[in-house]
């Protein structure tokens, strides 16, 4: 399977496609960034298909990150992989940035929870907390950082995710086992594009995925652009 990974979600701008048949990234790029996700992200997906040797027709999905992250950042995402996935008749899968977050750390089958924080601003965080085999402990929400650290009862845990260092900076002096922090700005995008080739098109929408009610929608521009660039 070929799969289009994309992700806007946070401050990185990340496009990838994966061949699961044999395994490997055939192609990836990423550029950390605040904003200007909208004016990059369109050109390093073309290239990005180049470099990878297959056409846009030749894809079997998209995987795109959904959120929670920047509500801007998300919507550009959506549009060119919405808009990628109608030019070239393929299905389009949404993945949280949570989950992705999550999932080296899952795919090594350690026995201690793993809580993936995102910095949501103003001592808040968005969170989720999975076992070590990946089920649900905590479901994903935005809360207060003092919330989020609740979770220490659990002992050993994974702290990952562009708000570790916050959590971890606050973990209390006496939880049953110190936190382990892996502080990423951004999930990596093979990650993105394996959980993409694993999720049902049923149950993964591509839609936002905000956690909290967002104040912009989705601009009609960056569909075009993106059809554009995949009929091209």
């Amino acid at each position: 399977m070929l799969i289009l990974a994309i992700d806007t979600a946070l401050d990185h701008c990340a496009a990838a496609v994966l061949d699961t048949d044999v395994g490997e990234m055939r192609a990836h790029e990423s550029q950390p960034m605040k904003r200007g996700h909208a004016e990059a992200l369109m050109p390093m997906i073309a290239r990005v298909v180049r470099q990878s040797g297959v056409s846009f027709v030749a894809l079997d999905r998209i995987a795109v990150t959904t959120g929670p992250g920047s509500f801007t950042g998300l919507r550009v995402g959506l549009s060119a992989a919405r808009g990628i996935a109608l030019a070239a008749h393929k299905p389009v899968v949404g993945v949280t940035t949570l989950s992705a977050y999550a999932a080296p750390i899952v795919s090594e089958d350690s026995p201690h929870p793993v809580i993936s924080a995102i910095d949501a601003r103003h001592d808040q965080v968005y969170f989720q907390v999975v076992g070590g085999g990946g089920g649900e402990l905590v479901a994903p929400q935005v809360a207060p950082i003092e919330d989020a650290l609740a979770a220490a009862h659990l002992g050993a845990v994974h702290l990952v995710g562009n708000a570790a260092g916050l959590l971890a900076a606050r973990w209390p002096a006496d939880a049953e086992a110190p936190a382990s922090v892996d502080m990423q700005a951004a999930p990596d995008i093979a990650w993105v594009a394996w959980l993409g080739a694993a999720a049902d098109p049923e149950r993964a929408p591509a839609r936002p995925f905000y956690l909290r009610a967002p104040d912009v929608k989705l601009p009609a521009d960056m569909l075009q652009a993106a059809a554009q660039t995949a009929a091209s």
